[in-house]
């Protein structure tokens, strides 16, 4: 398990590379497009990476099979979940807030590419951090 500023570090790379896909390429494209050279340049760069990660849910100790798929898990560390669209709703916040507690992961990162300036499709959320 990482430390607090591996994690930092680590989600900093992250931003670097989202940044340079959307400047590349700009809002418009398919979610799964930016899924799949998130995770080519993360492979670049040397960064261990799950994509579609499913995850099993628990409920009164009994396993209900799939509950959801991560779209990127970095490092074993980090859940990145990505959109591609006009507005990120609250929706969408509660859903990686709730990924992160059944997942037991610390850090999460919901990046919108559809938004026209990136940063403000930038969310960083925490579970126990």
């Amino acid at each position: 398990m990482k430390n607090r500023a591996e994690l930092n570090k680590l989600f900093s790379k992250i931003l670097d590379i989202c940044f340079e896909i959307h400047t590349q390429y700009g809002p418009g494209m398919l979610e799964s497009f930016y899924e799949s050279v998130l995770c080519y340049e993360l492979e670049k760069a040397g960064i261990n990476f799950m994509r579609q990660v499913g995850v099993k849910v628990h409920h009164d100790g009994k396993n209900m099979g799939l509950g959801y798929r991560i779209d990127i898990l970095v490092e074993n560390e980090i859940i990145v979940e990505l959109k591609s669209k006009m507005l990120v709703v609250e929706a969408d916040h509660k859903q990686i807030i709730t990924h992160l507690k059944i997942a037991e992961k610390r850090l999460g990162l919901l990046i919108n590419f559809g938004e026209a300036h990136l940063k403000d499709g930038i969310h960083r959320k925490v579970n126990q951090f």
